[in-house]
């Protein structure tokens, strides 16, 4: 099992940015893939970003393509997700997931374990 602890949200205005990161603990951090997603209330968690064991393959969701980065520290057991240009619709309830393996899935289904999750608010 692995712990996961988000930080990093905040309130920011549209067009800037946040950088979170997400510890992990209980399990070798570079088996596995690490996910973030995303939920708004009333919504459905949402796919954000992907990356590998190793930082060599990464995914992103259709909105975020170009605005947000995933990087990954083994080292320091940790994964960021860099987010610029943020928008109002960014805003959302945003979490942090460790996967079954190293292979990097898109769908919620492909976690094994959660965070609490750190809230992301972006002002017009």
């Amino acid at each position: 099992q692995v712990q996961l602890i988000e930080s990093g949200g905040g309130l920011v205005q549209a067009g800037g940015s946040l950088r979170l990161s997400c510890a992990a603990s209980g399990r070798t951090f570079s088996n596995y893939a690490m996910g973030w997603f995303r939920q708004a209330p009333g919504k459905e968690r949402e796919f954000v970003a992907a990356i590998n064991w190793n930082g060599g393959d990464t995914r992103y969701g259709d909105s975020v393509k170009g605005r947000f980065t995933i990087s990954r520290d083994n080292a320091k057991n940790t994964v960021y997700l860099q987010m610029n240009s943020l928008k109002p619709e960014d805003t959302a309830l945003y979490y942090c997931a460790a996967g079954f393996s190293s292979y990097l899935y898109t769908t919620v289904r492909g976690y094994a374990s959660w965070g609490q999750g750190t809230q992301v608010t972006v002002s017009s």
